[in-house]
């Protein structure tokens, strides 16, 4: 069963309503999504914390990697871009990172806080190819855009 974003949204709204710290807003996010779908195997944050670096942060899953460059895998380009990653098969992505062997596909989508300047990147990889589309994309790039707008 597919993940019922309309519940998800109205859940996390809830969960989080006046909290602007970024850590709690991540990490209350991040098991929310997690635990809404079987698809979502890894699902985090990695944090921007100096230019051009992303730091692991708030996550549900096995372990992530550390750090990541700008420059390097699937998150990098999300934060360089600032432009949401949809990968229907991780070993076609010219420079994917594999922090886990069972990765197969994988969304990730940059968040914006308040002053709409790059916070971090949200990370969902599914141990399914293909496990994600255009409509998982929107729902949770709107329920991110609710939770951060404020922080």
């Amino acid at each position: 069963m597919r993940v019922d974003y309309d519940l998800l949204a109205k859940t996390i709204a809830a969960l989080t309503e006046g909290e602007t710290d970024h850590v709690a807003l991540m990490a209350t996010i991040a098991c929310e999504v997690h635990h809404s779908d079987a698809r979502f195997d890894w699902t985090g944050f990695y944090r921007v914390t100096t230019p051009e670096l992303l730091k692991i942060g708030p996550y549900q899953g096995g372990h992530g990697c550390l750090t990541i460059p700008f420059s390097r895998g699937v998150c990098g380009a999300a934060a360089r871009s600032g432009e949401t990653q949809l990968v229907p098969d991780v070993d076609a992505f010219a420079d994917h990172i594999a922090c886990a062997s069972s990765t197969r596909s994988e969304l990730v989508i940059p968040v914006f806080g308040g002053t709409q300047n790059l916070i971090a990147v949200f990370d969902i990889d599914s141990n399914q190819p293909d496990a994600f589309d255009t409509n998982d994309a929107t729902a949770l790039t709107a329920i991110l855009k609710q939770a951060f707008a404020s922080s």
